[in-house]
């Protein structure tokens, strides 16, 4: 779900609800076991299984946004997760002809794939009603394949930010950098102070976070075209432009000294531990994450804003970086009950649900900014809304999962090892290149 983001916010303090909605919901079981609101029976008696990945956190404001559509129909809604590989998880489902009713794809890749097989179910009239009424036509497109509307954006990341410690800053006498270049003075001048400047979060299932890292880089050098380009794979993994952000991302992944533990460490470490490696245990003074790393933030004894802030991804080229990402939902099953749950996620009322709860951003342009929970959000909300041209979906969301979403292999594990030999530019830009040939053709 890449949209992208002009040039953005650097630090706000949260509202205090944000931080206790969060560690509230920090433990999703507490709420498996809620009896079910009072409200509408219009799907009294239905049950639907809905998949998604998400656990922790992310899990536990799901399940409120469920209940609420529970109270709205009466419908009972079972929640499956399917672990980070979703397809792994689908697949065979979809092949034993027993998928969910619905589902959360992490990539519009994956959305193209199930719908090419005909596993999908198009979504009814009033259902891409709902769509064209709440949303712009960009994420129409992303959720739709050969004519046909199949997807629902329910839930938007924006992943051209760092976060870091404003204590680790403020000793070591640095502000947050406008440029990559600036990036890797800072992370000098905060190493020289006794701080480890960055946690890296490069284990087998969260290396996820490399892609990001290149995307924002690539981005901003090559230009929004190359870009483009390179997710539809008219441009090879071999050219010049992908070399360079390679080497870009090199001044920090080849310095072992300037991430926590090492390379040894950081490929091990998962995305949830680098946060709170960062500001729990203070390990480090900054790592990469989305605008959904202030849950995992909130679990820890820093406040978002004061404690913990956040600025723009650096430039390493001509381009401000702004790279979203996020989850589209689909039907598996015919029914009213899969039909209704869409509905549901298209209209404000989830989004406005789900704002309130924190970690949360959508790009339905009929929740308004003043929904969420703290000032940060409200800021890349209204960004969303207002993005321009530059904007541009998560590129490795947007190739075949075999290339850019599943863990141990593709893209995810071609920069894992590159972390691991970040000398090797070449080899890693060929064997990025043959698995993508490989995908793409797939």
């Amino acid at each position: 779900m890449r949209v992208r983001m002009n040039r953005r916010v650097a630090s706000a303090v949260v509202a205090a609800g944000l931080l206790a909605s969060a560690a509230a919901c920090g433990g999703g079981d507490d709420d498996k076991g809620d009896d079910k609101p009072e409200g509408g029976t219009a799907l009294k008696g239905v049950k639907i299984e809905v998949a998604a990945k998400w656990t922790g956190p992310e899990e536990a404001n799901f399940r409120k946004v469920l209940k609420a559509f529970e109270a709205k129909t009466g419908a009972t809604v079972q929640y499956a997760s399917t672990g980070e590989n979703t397809d792994a998880y689908l697949g065979p489902r979809i092949s034993a002809k027993n998928p969910p009713d619905v589902a959360i794809l992490p990539q519009p890749g994956l959305m193209q794939q199930y719908a090419a097989k005909g596993s999908l179910k198009p979504l009814s009239a009033d259902v891409v009603a709902e769509v064209d009424k709440n949303f712009a036509p960009y994420w129409k497109d992303l959720g739709s394949a050969k004519g046909q509307t199949y997807g629902v954006m329910t839930k938007a990341a924006y992943k051209s930010i760092l976060w870091y410690r404003t204590k680790a800053f403020e000793d070591a006498g640095v502000q947050p950098p406008a440029t990559f270049d600036d990036l890797v003075k800072a992370a000098g001048t905060i190493q020289d102070s006794g701080t480890t400047p960055f946690t890296l979060a490069a284990g087998p299932q969260d290396s996820w976070t490399l892609t990001d890292w290149f995307e924002n880089v690539y981005l901003s050098q090559a230009g929004p075209d190359s870009y483009d380009k390179l997710a539809k794979h008219e441009i090879k993994w071999t050219d010049p432009t992908v070399g360079k952000a390679l080497t870009t991302l090199a001044q920090i992944w080849g310095k072992p000294d300037l991430i926590a533990g090492g390379v040894a460490a950081a490929t091990k470490t998962k995305f949830d531990e680098s946060v709170t490696q960062t500001f729990g245990q203070q390990k480090s003074a900054m790592v990469y994450g989305g605008d959904f790393a202030a849950a995992n933030i909130a679990t820890t004894k820093a406040k978002v804003g004061a404690d913990a802030k956040v600025f723009p991804f650096p430039k390493a080229g001509a381009t401000d970086p702004a790279v979203l990402g996020g989850d589209i939902a689909v039907a598996l099953k015919d029914g009213k009950g899969a039909q209704e749950l869409m509905k549901f996620f298209a209209s404000p009322e989830a989004g406005k649900t789900w704002a309130g709860l924190g970690g949360y951003l959508t790009p339905n342009k009929n929740v308004s900014p003043e929904a969420y929970s703290d000032p940060i959000a409200k800021q890349f909300a209204a960004q969303i809304q207002k993005s321009g041209d530059a904007a541009r979906y998560d590129l490795s969301d947007l190739a075949p999962a075999a290339f850019g979403a599943t863990p141990g292999k593709g893209e995810w594990e071609a920069l894992r090892t590159f972390v691991q030999k970040p000398t090797d530019v070449k080899g890693t830009q060929e064997r990025l290149e043959a698995e993508a040939a490989k995908a793409y053709k797939g």
